[in-house]
Order: structure tokens, then sequence, then C-alpha cells
């Protein structure tokens, strides 16, 4: 499995995993805690998910949880912009991925410093996005999903789940090859026209994703297969995300996508005295 990354023209070493902190820049996000408006504000958590540990920060500007409404393409990137150039400018050892699945979005942020575009929908919503990619010549989290915000969750029929997922990501990562693009990363896309008993499926079998030969990325963090499995609120699921994530890395996570950078940082830590 591959365990580097291009970024901007540094080798970035994955075989210890590393910690994406995640800040987005909406009022909407399914969890309060990740909403950062102004920039001077966004820099200053981005400063404090550095010194907790985290090596990506990724930024978005759309809200892309189940069910979520539309943002204009101009709003989002009001929204991004601005925080993309104040944090590379100011914490420029943070490797900043740009949460979008629009092009012209990608496109933007990335001539605003932006490293890595992390697409939710998997090249599905914008059909020049993995041309996009291949001329930019960044790293490119593929995750898989169906459908839309409005209409993921009616997507959820599989004939086996983890071999479908599997294969779908197989024909979109032979397609940015084809193309040229050498740094594809692999989310399975967890809450993603995907039901909570087939989220707990495919971090059961997670090490199958490994076949694919790239990072693999994980995203739970504070996720409803959480919280509703608890009976609890996403404001309340910390401990539930650590133990997630850690059965991710034993599973051979690479990246962590969270709301909580010290938490997972410790996880990774500990995870790492057991295979020291």
């Amino acid at each position: 499995m591959k365990k580097t990354l291009n970024i901007a023209g540094k080798l970035l070493d994955l075989s210890v995993p590393q910690v994406m902190g995640i800040l987005n820049i909406t009022p909407d996000s399914f969890y309060e805690g990740s909403r950062f408006g102004q920039a001077a504000h966004a820099v200053a958590r981005a400063a404090q998910m550095q010194t907790e540990g985290a090596t990506f920060l990724d930024i978005g500007g759309h809200s892309t949880r189940p069910g979520a409404g539309g943002v204009s393409e101009t709003q989002e990137l009001d929204r991004v912009l601005p925080v993309v150039e104040a944090i590379n400018q100011q914490l420029p050892h943070l490797v900043i991925s740009i949460d979008t699945f629009r092009a012209n979005v990608a496109r933007q942020a990335v001539a605003a410093g932006a490293h890595i575009i992390n697409d939710i929908s998997g090249g599905n919503l914008d059909s020049t996005m993995f041309e996009t990619v291949a001329n930019l010549g960044v790293p490119y989290v593929l995750m898989h999903s169906r459908g839309t915000p409005q209409t993921m969750q009616q997507l959820t029929d599989y004939a086996h789940l983890v071999s479908d997922v599997i294969r779908e990501l197989q024909e979109k990562i032979a397609r940015l090859r084809a193309l040229g693009v050498k740094d594809v990363l692999i989310d399975p896309g967890f809450g993603f026209a995907k039901t909570a008993t087939q989220n707990f499926e495919l971090l059961q079998q997670l090490e199958a994703f490994h076949a694919l030969d790239c990072p693999l990325l994980v995203g739970v963090s504070r996720k409803s297969m959480i919280w509703r499995t608890l009976g609890i609120t996403a404001d309340q699921a910390l401990n539930g995300t650590t133990v997630l994530n850690t059965v991710a890395l034993s599973k051979g996570a690479q990246i962590l996508r969270v709301h909580d950078v010290r938490q997972a940082a410790e996880a990774i830590e500990l995870l790492q005295k057991l295979v020291a």
C-alpha cells in the first residue's frame, strides 16, 4: 500500500498515520464545533489544530451532510478562498485540503494555496473534476458516494457492499490514472449512500481497501453511525469517535479526518507503541 504523498514537490510520509482536522466555513455543518466563519477565527482554529497534531487541514464551504441544502459556487468561493489564503500565509507547514465537489472551486483554491482536493462526490457532481485534478497535478481524495446530499440516503442498495464499493472506486482510479493523476487517496465514504449497518460493515472489512494500493483516509468523526447507535447527540460523540478511529487505525487507516485533533493524535501515538 502506497505510503507517501507528493505535496508541492515534497514527499509526505504516511508510514505513521496522520491527522486531518476539519474546518467548516459553513453555518450548517452537522457538528457545530467545526463551524468557523471569519478568516481570523479560522486561522486561530487552524493554529490550534496544528499544535494539537494535525498535519492536514480540510477546509469546506459547502455542507455535504445528508439532506444539506445547496450553496452557490460564488458563495462557496467567497467562504473558502480568504481562509485558504490566510492559512497558507500564516501556517505554511499545514497541508491544506479543499473539500469541494466543484472543479472551479478546486482550481481557485489550489491557486490560493491548497495542496489537496477532497471531493465527496468522487467526480459524480462535476464532470470536469478529474481532468482538473490531472491538470493541477495535486493529490486527490476519491470518496465513494452515490447521488447528491439530497438523494444519497435512497441509494443504499448493494449486491455485495464492500466489493461493490471497491469496484466503483477501482473504475474511477483507472480513469484518474489514465489522465496521469499519480496521488489518489481513498475514502470509503462512511455515511454517504450507506446505512448505519453498512457503515459498520465497511469498517469491519476496512482491510479489503488495501487492494486498491492507495493511501486510506477514514472519516467517521461524530457521525450519526456513532450517536444514533448510542442514543446521544453529535456533541456527545467524541468517545465513540475515538473508539472507531482506533479500530480504523488497527485496520490500516493512514489519515484520520476528525473534528477533535488532539484525541485522534493521542490514539495514533498510543497505537504506535504497539507496533514499535
